[in-house]
């Protein structure tokens, strides 16, 4: 793991550093907050499970129009606001910090780059790292590309319109969040224009990392990669850019910086071995490294990545006559937190890298092995951290809105969409072992459509276990979808457990929801704040968590349970 660690942290450097635009005043600092604009915010590599040597990063001072309607965009015109890229323009952070039942649901972001001299003659990647909503991108006055969602990552192949000189980005972002402006229903996941309770500020625009890339004409664009604990082989799969007629692929992995195993093949998929895999566990959170080498029909280079991986397998199987989960083949009892991810100073921005690490290793030090992404898809350096440090992920698909409102058939076909976007982007990361589909009914309009949207998540990524709904005992659920692997309930303040039976393990999807004022560690956009329970003091606390522990423990041997997330691992605003 060292090895992939200092692969990662060689790519922290950037160009100079951008000039921030000056942050308002969070309603909560963080240890992290004074750093966030020292430089070039963010400025570690965005992608480290895929790495190039050469890159721009594009995150900084942006200028930034908003309006409360569908306009044009303005080229060649300097916008009357500042931003702070990646930043959401709720955020203290953006420096915009504007309300959250601000009506000007479309943004217009708007920066100038040069593309550095040495990248002559290759081509130029405009990379997202996740942009909320609905984006259109021009360079140039050109549009170059539209993007629909607000949770996965998307490029634009910008070179045809690049001048030699200095260029222009233009952003459009809409952004209705819960609205229905237009008649619009995007997943949001907690994000709402009234914050109150259990919902959030929303988090409008860019929200993570803008960066530019160099390609070969002829490039890798994609690697997926499937461990196999059977042979001790590791599946790869490489897509391309460009024309790749007689090209082949080399794969080579490495223990640290050295070669244990290597393949040539094409671009169906093939196999690498990997002897004697030592197996990547919460204990042991092993990586490999991969590199990938795209060879012309001469067997001259043409490109080349560098991967990282972990061999581990997720399944499920009967332990003394009840069905569990199993890593590696032994069954792990999974006991994790919800994990939402929002920051007081950046909202769905951490503040740094070091800040967005911080929960995961705070999730170790506390005793857990697991933590489920409640509703939010974090930027790809969250699963580099969550597979560095080893814990196990349960990777929700953000929802539509918690009102009871159901999706048309175009609404359905694009919360759909985004679904297999995330597991697309997502599949090579060792830590995510789940993907859980729906979450108390929020979204869901039928029964039929949960078990199919259910069966198809498992058929794109049938290598990880497949929650089709958690919490379909409450709330708005329209009921058991009876598919997938997990049989998942929520109760508060529990715990409880559902049945295991032949085919789907019995999961407390969540439970708990203690509350404990902490006076100048709190705060509510609404005033108000909710817990399930609150107790007076810490010790109080202390005794009822253990208390559900301890019945957590009880389920666990006498009803067959096989895992349980806490709620939670902090404060979020109100709740």
């Amino acid at each position: 793991m060292f090895a992939v660690m200092t692969l990662v942290a060689g790519l922290l450097a950037v160009p100079s550093p951008a000039q921030a635009a000056p942050a308002k005043t969070p309603p909560l600092t963080t240890p992290w907050t004074a750093q966030a604009l020292n430089g070039t915010p963010l400025p570690e590599y965005p992608r480290p499970q895929m790495t190039r040597p050469d890159w721009l990063n594009l995150n900084g001072e942006w200028q930034l129009r908003q309006s409360a309607t569908n306009d044009a965009p303005q080229f060649n015109t300097n916008l009357p606001e500042r931003v702070n890229v990646p930043f959401p323009v709720e955020s203290a952070l953006s420096g915009v910090m504007r309300a959250a039942n601000d009506n000007r649901n479309y943004l217009f972001y708007r920066r100038t780059f040069t593309v550095p001299a040495g990248w002559s003659g290759r081509r130029v990647q405009l990379h997202f790292g996740a942009v909320d909503w609905q984006s259109t991108v021009w360079v140039n006055g050109v549009q170059v590309g539209t993007h629909s969602g607000g949770y996965d990552a998307f490029t634009f192949d910008v070179t045809p319109q690049l001048n030699g000189g200095t260029n222009e980005v233009v952003v459009k972002v809409w952004d209705p969040s819960d609205t229905r402006q237009n008649g619009s229903l995007p997943p949001i996941g907690k994000q709402t224009k009234t914050p109150n309770g259990i919902f959030y500020t929303p988090s409008s625009g860019i929200w993570q990392t803008v960066w530019l890339e160099p390609t070969p004409t002829s490039s890798i664009s994609s690697v997926d990669l499937y461990p196999n604990l059977s042979n001790n082989t590791i599946r790869v799969r490489v897509f391309t850019r460009g024309d790749v007629t007689g090209h082949t692929v080399l794969a080579e992995a490495l223990n640290g910086t050295t070669v244990v195993g290597s393949a040539t093949g094409g671009f169906a998929e093939f196999a690498v071995p990997v002897p004697n895999a030592r197996r990547w566990t919460p204990d042991d959170p092993f990586l490999y490294n991969l590199r990938v080498t795209l060879r012309n029909a001469s067997g001259a280079q043409v490109d080349r990545t560098t991967h990282y991986f972990g061999m581990r397998q997720i399944s499920v199987g009967m332990v003394n006559g009840v069905l569990r989960p199993l890593l590696n083949g032994q069954f792990v009892f999974q006991t994790g937190t919800l994990d939402q991810g929002y920051w007081p100073d950046g909202v769905y921005t951490a503040p740094t890298d070091a800040a967005l690490a911080f929960d995961l290793q705070k999730h170790k030090d506390l005793g857990f092995n697991m933590v489920r992404k409640h509703i939010k898809v974090e930027p790809q350096r969250w699963f580099y951290h969550a597979d560095r440090l080893g814990l196990l992920v349960w990777q929700d698909v953000p929802s539509l809105t918690a009102q009871d409102i159901n999706p048309d058939n175009a609404q359905q076909a694009q919360f759909e969409a985004e679904a297999r976007e995330i597991v697309n982007e997502h599949r090579s990361s060792p830590s995510v072992v789940a993907y859980t589909v729906y979450n108390e009914g929020w979204g869901e309009r039928a029964l039929g459509d949960t078990q199919r949207v259910g069966n198809a998540i498992k058929s794109l990524d049938p290598t990880r276990l497949v929650n089709v709904h958690s919490g379909y005992n409450c709330c708005q659920s329209l009921g058991n979808p009876g598919n997938g692997d997990i049989d998942d309930w929520h109760m508060y303040l529990g715990p409880a457990s559902p049945l295991p039976s032949g085919s789907r393990i019995a999961v407390l999807g969540e439970f708990g929801g203690l509350g404990l004022h902490t006076p100048g560690h709190e705060w509510s956009p609404s005033g108000g704040f909710f817990a399930y329970e609150w107790q007076p003091d810490s010790t109080a606390l202390t005794n009822r968590y253990v208390g559900l522990v301890q019945g957590v423990q009880n389920l666990m041997i006498g009803k067959g349970l096989s895992a349980a997330i806490y709620t939670e691992i902090t404060d979020l605003e109100g709740s």
